[in-house]
């Protein structure tokens, strides 16, 4: 695995127009391995479901506007792990001038349920994900799915990493998880943007599956 450069790629724009079979044979796996993954899951999904509703007051599911491909807003789908209301408690402290050192999760985040928890810690949380993978708005692999109220103070630099589908994993998630500055983590991503093949993801999505089991931190 590669690892990411220190400083931020000027452009990466011909490295995607160079790689065009590249993304289409990446589309056709994600519909492919997400449908099998739906279809093989699905008692999962219910079980959790359940669990979710004995352990706290709200839906199972959570829905979050982030920012996709080209800057089009999309919604998310996870499981919920956090209080009904987690949203209306939000906090987010941005500082425009310096956006690189921004951490989006913190680990001591007291909205977080005892099942949510466990489903963080196992990264089951983010397998409704999967049918956006399907639909399309997002891929297995690719730069983590931002927030709108972050983008909007995303440097020139920081906003090529728009230029593809958001992943449910990928070689920053890997790297570092979500306890990594924003800084470093857009470094991962244009990082991966260049270097992107498919066995490239395949090589992630084995890493992430070793992350997982090893229970490294939260996606």
């Amino acid at each position: 695995m590669e690892e990411a450069s220190k400083g931020i790629i000027i452009d990466i724009h011909k490295d995607i127009e160079n790689k065009k079979i590249h993304f289409i044979i990446k589309r056709i796996l994600d519909i492919f391995l997400s449908l099998i993954g739906i279809i093989l899951l699905l008692p999962v999904f219910l079980i959790i479901m359940v669990l979710i509703k004995f352990d706290s007051k709200g839906p199972a599911l959570f829905k979050q506007v982030r920012v996709g491909k080209d800057g089009k807003n999309f919604v998310i789908y996870k499981f919920r792990t956090m209080v009904a209301d987690a949203e209306a408690k939000r906090q987010l402290e941005i500082n425009p001038e310096d956006i690189s050192n921004f951490v989006f999760q913190s680990k001591s985040d007291n909205r977080i349920t005892k099942v949510g928890a466990f489903l963080r810690k196992t990264s089951l949380d983010e397998l409704p994900q999967l049918f956006n993978v399907l639909i399309g708005n997002m891929s297995l692999v690719g730069p983590r799915p931002e927030i709108p109220e972050v983008v909007k103070f995303y440097p020139e630099e920081y906003r090529q990493r728009l230029l593809v589908s958001p992943g449910i994993t990928g070689l920053a998630q890997v790297s570092g998880r979500g306890e990594i500055e924003l800084g470093k983590t857009i470094s991962y991503d244009l990082t991966y943007i260049k270097n992107f093949t498919v066995w490239y993801d395949i090589k992630i999505l084995f890493k992430t599956l070793s992350a997982v089991l090893k229970k490294e931190g939260a996606m």
